[in-house]
């Protein structure tokens, strides 16, 4: 009878610990469902890895977010306001909450690679240095070898690799293609180099300024004060999507500039400029030299797109009261 009473006990708890292991499961992941929910961008509903603001009322956005709701607002003329109260925001009235950043940071995430849970403020340095399937190219990819994999098959691959086993010849090739590419990326630099070292060289801090077209319909446009470089006085002006109608319509948004000679040239005035990020930007801005020759009938440059990473840079710069840019114009 003992015995059969301790096996028929054995057999209610069991399934009893199991219920209580799925429920405390189940409690777990609503818990998480529901923070996900709660400290997330009000705009895009992620949880993000940057900045978190917050407008007067409490309401969360993260900082891509803000800067593309700045953005519209600047592009249309109007205030922005927070897309769930509508109070007004705005640099100085969205402030950092640093409570729900800690918060989000110790939340759990996957890892794409391994797809280990672990905290979100882990995850930058373990898909870098710490999880084993995470890609890494080959070490004799500079003489060809194109193989991409897990780092755990890293040292695998490398012992079977039949690249270092090839001639000089055969290898050739792909080192000539590589010095290509490399060339190609410090090309740019070199030329800056050898423009910095000219005789008439002159840097000019400028503050692109919002304006509005005299159309029916005003369009922004961005252009600084006058400035005298050179002996002569310029301008520069900014327009958002040159190519496109209404730019509000778009995620993808560019910068485009162009330089004006706004004094009358008695003779051609041949100019190399490029515009780098202003001593007060936030942006990276990709230097790329252009040259034009000035003339009477030809006052204005071309409009050159600024080299900005991605649309989200283009939205922080369109986000703040006024650009800061530095320009180097070179006379030739």
């Amino acid at each position: 009878m003992d015995v059969g009473g301790e096996d028929t006990n054995a057999e209610t708890q069991q399934p009893e610990a199991k219920k209580q292991k799925r429920d405390a499961d189940v409690v777990q992941y609503n818990l998480e469902e529901r923070l996900n929910g709660i400290l997330c961008c009000a705009v895009c509903l992620d949880l993000p890895s940057l900045s978190f603001y917050q407008c007067t009322n409490g309401h969360l956005l993260c900082a891509s977010c803000l800067s593309h709701l700045l953005a519209d607002a600047c592009i249309r003329g109007e205030s922005a306001t927070c897309p769930q109260c509508r109070c007004e925001i705005s640099r100085n009235q969205c402030v950092r909450n640093l409570a729900v950043e800690k918060a989000i940071s110790e939340m759990p995430t996957i890892c794409p690679h391994c797809r280990r849970q672990l905290p979100r403020s882990s995850l930058p340095d373990h898909r870098i240095q710490l999880c084993q399937e995470r890609p890494v190219p080959c070490k004799y990819r500079s003489i060809g070898c194109q193989w991409i994999g897990p780092f755990r098959m890293q040292s695998i691959h490398e012992c079977s690799c039949p690249f270092p086993k090839k001639s000089g010849l055969e290898v050739l090739e792909n080192v000539h293609s590589l010095c290509d590419q490399k060339e190609k990326s410090i090309k740019v630099y070199r030329h800056i180099v050898e423009l910095l070292s000219a005789e008439r060289v002159a840097f000019v801090d400028l503050q692109l300024l919002p304006k509005r077209t005299d159309d029916f319909i005003p369009k922004l446009f961005y252009e600084t004060n006058r400035f005298t470089a050179h002996g002569f006085q310029w301008t520069v002006k900014a327009r958002i999507n040159e190519n496109q109608e209404n730019p509000i319509n778009s995620m993808v948004r560019t910068l485009s500039y162009q330089l004006i000679l706004k004094t009358h040239p008695q003779s051609p005035v041949t100019l190399s400029y490029v515009a780098l990020k202003g001593p007060f930007g936030e942006t990276h801005i990709d230097p790329v030299i252009y040259e034009f020759e000035f003339t009477a009938d030809a006052t204005e440059s071309p409009l050159q797109e600024l080299p900005l990473p991605d649309s989200v840079d283009c939205n922080q710069l369109l986000a703040a009261k006024h650009i800061n840019l530095r320009l180097a114009l070179v006379h030739k």
